[in-house]
């Protein structure tokens, strides 16, 4: 199992690109957290946004294909995508993961 994070412009931006992933069976379940405060350079400048997080539980040899789905979709220019490995999960949880999302 594989967490894959990435933020977008709103929740409305994370929920479209969730409802994809999940529709296209590349991930078993996403996660929304509506409201994050950022700050970043962009273009020599520091940016304060607000941004929404996306979290996607997946296997780890999906990150490629979920990546570029990410970016085809994507507002941002250079949109933060990353994966972070688990280490345990319960066994009934990777089952049910692996019923939902498709090789």
């Amino acid at each position: 199992m594989e967490v894959i994070y990435t933020v977008c412009s709103s929740s409305e931006e994370a929920k479209l690109i969730g409802k994809i992933l999940v529709q296209e069976k590349l991930c078993a379940c996403v996660n929304i957290f509506p409201a994050m405060q950022s700050i970043y350079f962009w273009e020599g400048n520091i940016v304060e946004d607000e941004e929404a997080v996306l979290l996607i539980k997946t296997h780890k040899d999906l990150f490629d294909k979920i990546s570029k789905k990410i970016k085809s979709l994507h507002s941002y220019e250079v949109p933060c995508v990353f994966s972070l490995s688990v280490n345990n999960v319960t066994e009934d949880y990777v089952t049910w993961m692996n019923h939902v999302i498709e090789p």
